[in-house]
């Protein structure tokens, strides 16, 4: 079973980018373009992992994030916060809503893939050696 993602950004062109190199690492991708559109595929869809972009419509990264972590069905999912806002002030205010991991833009999509799997593997710890589940 393939991990479910949703990418939650307003730039057409940076949810591409990052589809794509999900999908060719093997995962399923789903999208929203604002925070209201990202908190109804949450709640309905249950990823296992939410890349969301700190500046959106309607509702902002942050709003979203805190409201994900209020909600029983989605307080458990990783949030992967990737953004342009590179300040230290940025990384505080989303690691005190609930954010899992933090990325800023410009990012290298071998980087993204990679950290998906970390935070995924911190979410379920389990190791699988040769195919079996230890």
């Amino acid at each position: 079973m393939h991990s479910k993602i949703l990418v939650v950004d307003d730039e057409r062109d940076v949810v591409d980018l990052i589809g794509f190199n999900l999908k060719a690492a093997g995962y399923d991708v789903e999208t929203a373009d604002t925070g209201l559109e990202a908190l109804n595929k949450a709640r309905s869809i249950l990823p296992d992992l939410i890349i969301l972009d700190l500046m959106l419509p309607e509702l902002d990264g942050t709003a979203v994030c805190e409201i994900l972590r209020k909600l029983p069905s989605t307080a458990a999912i990783p949030v992967l916060m990737l953004t342009a806002c590179s300040s230290a002030a940025a990384k505080v205010v989303a690691v005190k809503a609930g954010v899992d991991d933090f990325m800023t833009k410009p990012f290298s999509p071998i980087d993204l893939v990679h950290r998906v799997g970390q935070v995924l593997e911190m979410r379920n710890p389990l190791l699988t050696i040769e195919g079996e589940t230890v």
